[in-house]
């Protein structure tokens, strides 16, 4: 993971690659939710930042973030990125809460990356931490130089001496994990827990966490680095398609999703280079089926797929979905399976997304994923006293 910020006379270049780039993507949901639904979110720093940052967010290098970005740009907005957003929305309201009762408490932001939540919360007397990556905090003190009252930590949240940097307050301690910790494995998760325990007994954490569904969906994790540039096309792809047609959740339910997800690999087929197609033909042929397909070109990759009997069609789709890991690598079914790690977690509340989102302003078609999103807990926020 490198990371590298250039002068330029008007604005920053910054350029980042690994897991810390997910930071640019979520900096510019905020900000572009903040133009386009100023009375759901709004966040003035986020919107500053972007101005002031040389970066192409609809072309970034790294494959899943970045073609998640092309499709917000091209009009997908609020599905992809803003509606990532509103976790801050949701993160905001508890901090407040917490703060309102413990006016001088400490906050830490865990996996901080761009987040610009002290400048939306900050009531003058609370002390404010940042942790993540060295790499990415210094980026962030170039962008964001320490306010009053802030301290910048770069560390890994798995390191227990960062515990040694926070400066607990009289009155209390408060974290908060945004799009952190579905990059851990569970027994990371775990360790970082009974680190807290450890260190702040008593304190509380707001964080996020996807669910069994959608890791069952989101298989990336599965594949080496190269073959996920290649999968990651075709799965945003599908993904796109689906949109388009407002029949995401049906194609989830009847099976279309394997016609979708062929027809946009055979759209990126056409567009890709060479070496791509050689990337994802020996993708293809790494499967555990016995049949292979005869040769390099898409009419070849077509006819396979079509000759695959149903039994290995199921077996190479179990190939793809079957894995319990995706591109995040923890997820729950249900929050209180974490209270089972230590008898001194407990929940004290768990949510959507979207919950006391408004959303009369908002298409039919963004108000059904957020039904949706409601319905099926797949990403929920949690509410955790340690």
């Amino acid at each position: 993971m490198t990371s590298g910020l250039n002068m330029g006379q008007d604005k920053v270049k910054i350029k980042l690659n690994g897991v810390s780039e997910t930071l640019l993507g979520l900096l510019w949901g905020r900000a572009q939710l903040s133009k386009e639904y100023s009375s759901l979110f709004f966040d003035a720093k986020a919107v500053e930042l972007v101005e002031k940052i040389n970066y192409d967010f609809s072309t970034s290098d790294m494959a899943f973030q970045g073609i998640l970005l092309d499709i917000s740009v091209e009009g997908n907005l609020l599905p992809i990125f803003g509606l990532t957003a509103l976790m801050a929305k949701q993160f905001d309201d508890k901090i407040k809460a917490y703060v309102t009762e413990h006016p001088r408490a400490s906050v830490v932001n865990i996996g901080a990356g761009l987040d610009t939540t002290f400048y939306r919360i900050d009531n003058g007397t609370i002390h404010w931490y940042d942790l993540d990556l060295p790499n990415v905090i210094a980026i962030r003190k170039q962008l964001l130089p320490e306010p009053d009252r802030v301290v910048y930590i770069p560390k890994s949240l798995l390191d227990p001496s960062w515990c040694k940097d926070v400066k607990v307050a009289d009155d209390g301690i408060f974290m908060v994990a945004g799009g952190v910790l579905r990059y851990f494995k569970e027994s990371e998760v775990k360790q970082f827990f009974l680190l807290l325990a450890d260190n702040f007994p008593g304190g509380e954490i707001v964080f996020d966490a996807i669910s069994t569904f959608d890791i069952d969906w989101e298989w990336i994790d599965m594949f080496t680095p190269e073959q996920r540039e290649v999968v990651s096309a075709a799965l945003m792809g599908a993904v796109k398609d689906w949109w388009e047609r407002a029949a995401l959740m049906e194609a989830l339910k009847d099976g279309r999703e394997r016609a979708a997800l062929m027809e946009a690999v055979e759209d990126w087929w056409e567009k890709a280079p060479q070496d791509q197609k050689d990337k994802a033909y020996n993708l293809i042929v790494a499967l555990e089926i016995s049949t292979k397909p005869k040769g390099r070109e898409w009419s070849d990759i077509e006819s396979w797929w079509n000759e695959l009997s149903p039994e290995e069609i199921e077996e190479a789709w179990h190939d793809f979905r079957g894995y319990q890991k995706g591109f995040g690598m923890w997820a729950l079914k249900d929050a209180n399976e974490i209270t089972k790690w230590d008898s001194r977690f407990t929940i004290l509340d768990q949510f959507s997304f979207y919950k006391n989102v408004l959303r009369n302003s908002l298409s039919a078609d963004i108000q059904r994923l957020m039904d949706y999103g409601d319905k099926s807990g797949r990403s929920t926020i949690i509410h955790l006293r340690f």
